[in-house]
């Protein structure tokens, strides 16, 4: 028997422009299906969200995501719910999506495409643990952490 956890972000009006960003930085296969295309009419608001979505790409990245029936208005607010205060990260969220590669040629790209309009929490670079981490939040206020497997060796 073979399991996976897979990230399922819950947007309010954002869930198709936010798996095709994705999709942009991660490459693989969009795959949306709207309210509309299970049976609520076209000319209901809303009947072109996303009911069920996901980029699923052969390098082993998959995100699901969906819109929240009601009001398409994005969660969000102005105030960062993840910051940088004296060395240590506080945050308000109940979880990060992290993105780890091998190598620091492997994930630089995805940070680079990940950072376009984000904010950056913590910029991409060495770390104590790792060849290379970074945390940000990207435009539809998702927070990442892009990072390179640290080779350790057992004792």
């Amino acid at each position: 028997m073979s399991l996976n956890a897979v990230a399922h972000l819950n947007f309010h009006g954002e869930a198709r422009e936010a798996l095709e960003f994705y999709q942009s930085v991660f490459g693989g296969q969009l795959s949306i299906a709207t309210y509309a295309d299970f049976g609520m009419p076209p000319e209901v608001p809303g009947a072109t969200n996303v009911v069920f979505g996901q980029v699923v790409a052969d390098n082993g990245f998959r995100v699901m995501a969906y819109d929240v029936p009601g009001a398409d208005t994005p969660a969000r607010s102005d105030a960062p719910t993840t910051y940088r205060e004296n060395g240590t990260t506080i945050t308000k969220e109940p979880f990060f999506l992290s993105v780890r590669g091998e190598t620091v040629d492997e994930v630089t790209p995805l940070w680079e495409s990940l950072a376009k309009g984000a904010t950056v929490i913590e910029e991409f670079g060495p770390a104590q643990w790792a060849p290379a981490f970074g945390m940000l939040t990207d435009r539809f206020g998702v927070t990442w952490i892009v990072d390179v497997a640290a080779q350790y060796t057992q004792a």
